[in-house]
């Protein structure tokens, strides 16, 4: 929330609106993209402080900016993201994705609270407290996410309240435990309940009909887990704001993008989710989203709506969305609409630029000690053959974080379940991370396409334990171990030796070294898996996901394989 205006500050605000005295900044004879009718018009933009004052007038500026040939746009708006996704810190997120026009972030930080609880919810807040972004952060709800998995913490209702009224609170973020709302577990309707007045962000993949009425009417607002366009439909119909994610592995632009249309787009956004620097440098971040989605045949007024007013909205922050008096001066200035291309960005009414990155404090990293595990043998990774006949084996969707239940007769050795290189059937491990000796799920997953060694991460929705997959057990240990070593990170390893890493030592989540380096590093991982023989865009963040016991239908924690929709382990 804005603080009040003084009576002299607005008196200011009333004389540079009206050119008696000059605005403190003046973006001169730009294109301006009208978001009610699609015009774009030329003029200048006056700017008061953080706020626009005038459009579509002559103004002089203290400072002035050539605007011609440029087109203004409102700052973009993530309406989901996990900043923590990003393998950077939440000030190394606003210096990646701002330059790039995402000026506003509704970001959850459930990874890190997974891990930290309250500590990791207060360093996100701190962080937030002096971004150039507008970092909005959600709390997080379900910590852990399901009774499936081993967390480092846990958050109830009467952990959360005390930061209700924090101003960079929105709401209560995800609610990921859709059987907790529909079986009403007392400590979910707790939660539902202390929330009820405020947003409540959704995760419901495929949920329909009834059961979808009923999480609907429990208070949840919104779902970025949403994969096909009927699914769309029908929670569009329902009154939930879809949230169209475009993220690292989950790509769900293609599916949804017809429905970006003029008389739906404000019932839609767009948000990232899990988006690392490697395709941000790439690809880019929120306006890569919008150019895709205009290549796809998407009107630039509906696409330009739902990345602004549309999630500005959904939000309650009315003071953004749109380029006009008494908007907050978040400002994108285009080479072109079409494509997307940023020229320079204003935020909070002044030029985005190094030297404002430079001049926000420091705040102290945390969690550096978070991964605890002991360092393992070959002997962790055995699997005796306890009985026979086809077993459950993950089976990856390439781009999508819902995985398939498949059943296959395994490969065994001496009495052991053995990787099946041949059949693209590797050995999969998830191992507990937040005490000394932590509990081993064991189990098969097909689609990697790896066909030597092992890589293993500290990365693993939503409690981020230490996922491992590989062709052999010595490999998988020496993955596992430099892991330890690192304090958290990804690794890959080739015949016991270590083939590329990137540490991750905040909280076993988030390097402490700028996006620039992080970048190269994944640069790096992705040529050295690619050497294993890997068939997947994005191999390390992919088997992030197969330890997300909310998303169907076959996954894998420190306790075992779930299943995911019958929401129990496999026996």
């Amino acid at each position: 929330m804005r603080e009040p205006l003084s009576v002299s500050r607005l008196a200011d605000i009333i004389d540079q609106a009206r050119g008696k005295t000059p605005a403190d900044l003046v973006i001169k004879s730009v294109g301006i993209f009208d978001l009610t009718s699609g015009d774009v018009t030329v003029g200048d933009i006056a700017i008061a402080g953080d706020r626009i004052v005038g459009t579509h007038e002559t103004y002089h500026g203290a400072t002035e900016i050539d605007g011609r040939g440029l087109v203004a746009v409102p700052g973009f708006i993530d309406s989901h993201v996990h900043c923590e996704s990003s393998l950077v810190p939440p000030l190394e997120f606003d210096r990646c994705v701002v330059p790039r026009g995402t000026t506003t972030a509704i970001c959850d930080p459930h990874e890190i609270c997974n891990v930290l609880g309250v500590p990791g919810l207060r360093f996100f807040l701190e962080c937030a407290a002096v971004t150039v972004m507008d970092l909005r952060v959600q709390l997080s709800s379900c910590v852990p996410s399901t009774h499936l998995e081993t967390s480092g913490a846990r958050l109830e209702a009467e952990d959360l309240l005390p930061f209700k009224q924090h101003p960079k609170v929105l709401g209560l973020a995800e609610f990921m435990n859709v059987p907790g709302v529909l079986n009403k577990d007392p400590a979910v309707l707790a939660k539902l309940s202390a929330f009820s007045d405020v947003q409540i962000d959704g995760h419901s993949p495929l949920l329909s009909s009834y059961d979808l009425n009923a999480y609907i009417a429990a208070g949840v607002r919104n779902c970025h887990e949403t994969t096909s366009a009927d699914e769309a439909r029908e929670k569009l119909a329902k009154g939930m704001q879809i949230l169209v994610r475009e993220g690292t592995v989950s790509k769900d632009l293609a599916a949804l993008a017809e429905l970006i249309t003029t008389e739906r787009a404000p019932f839609l956004a767009l948000c990232t989710d899990d988006r690392n620097p490697l395709d941000i440098a790439e690809e880019g971040h929120l306006d890569y989203l919008i150019r895709s989605a205009i290549a796809r045949g998407v009107r630039p007024l509906d696409a330009y709506r739902a990345a602004t007013w549309s999630a500005a909205r959904h939000f309650g922050l009315f003071d953004r969305g749109l380029v006009a008096p008494g908007q907050r001066a978040d400002i994108v200035l285009l080479e072109d609409l079409a494509t997307c291309k940023v020229h320079s960005v204003i935020c909070r009414g002044a030029p985005v630029t190094r030297d404002r990155f430079k001049a926000r404090p420091d705040v102290p990293l945390v969690g550096l000690d978070s991964v605890k595990l002991k360092p393992v043998t070959a002997a962790t990774f055995q699997m005796p053959v306890a009985s026979h006949g086809a077993m459950p084996v993950i089976g990856i969707r390439p781009g999508q974080i819902l995985t398939d239940r498949l059943s296959i007769e395994l490969t065994t050795h001496d009495g052991a379940f053995e990787a099946d290189i041949e059949r693209d059937i590797l050995k999969v491990a998830v191992l507990g991370r937040h005490s000394d000796h932590g509990s081993v799920g064991h189990g098969f997953v097909k689609g990697f396409g790896i066909n030597r060694g092992a890589i293993a991460s500290s990365i693993g929705h939503d409690s981020h334990n230490i996922c491992v997959i590989g062709c052999n057990d010595a490999d998988m240990a020496a993955a596992v171990n430099r892991l330890i070593a690192l304090r958290g990170g990804f690794a890959a390893v080739v015949e016991g030796r270590v083939t590329a890493e990137l540490a991750l030592p905040i909280a076993g989540l988030m390097s402490d070294r700028p996006f620039e380096e992080v970048e190269q590093g994944l640069r790096r991982l992705r040529d050295a898996v690619v050497a294993m023989g890997t068939t997947l865009h994005e191999p390390f963040l992919q088997m992030a996901f197969l330890a997300l016991p909310v998303i169907p239908h076959l996954k894998i924690t420190d306790k075992g394989l779930v299943d995911v929709d019958k929401f129990e382990l496999v026996a």
